[in-house]
């Protein structure tokens, strides 16, 4: 019983690592934008994803204040082991600045490439 807690644990710590150190996400951003990007933070394809050639898109809406910077990003689907890479990378996007709050549709695609 140990072993499998000890076990357990380390593959929790692995795949928490594995957000950490991963390498580049290869495949693109595909938004269905109504505001234009300006600054694109590129998602960072998490290494224990990438060993077990877990690949896909992660589809995101970003609420985007008037100054074009990212308030909140909600996953709407995806791997769980993607999910918060995309997150995190759409969180440091900016937009083109409007006059509103604004929602938009984003798809993070990782593709082991």
């Amino acid at each position: 019983m140990k072993t499998l807690m000890r076990q357990g644990a380390a593959g929790l710590l692995i795949a928490a690592l594995s957000f950490v150190v991963g390498t580049r996400c290869s495949a693109q951003d595909a938004t269905q934008a109504s505001r234009k990007v300006f600054i694109k933070t590129q998602a960072v394809y998490p290494t224990l994803a990438r060993s077990v050639n877990i690949h896909g898109a992660v589809k995101l809406t970003a609420i985007v204040l008037p100054n074009g910077a990212v308030k909140s990003v909600e996953v709407k689907g995806g791997h769980p082991l993607l999910t918060q890479s995309a997150v995190t990378a759409v969180g440091h996007w900016k937009f083109e600045p409007e006059p509103h709050e604004t929602t938009e549709l984003i798809e993070v695609k990782f593709d082991t490439e």
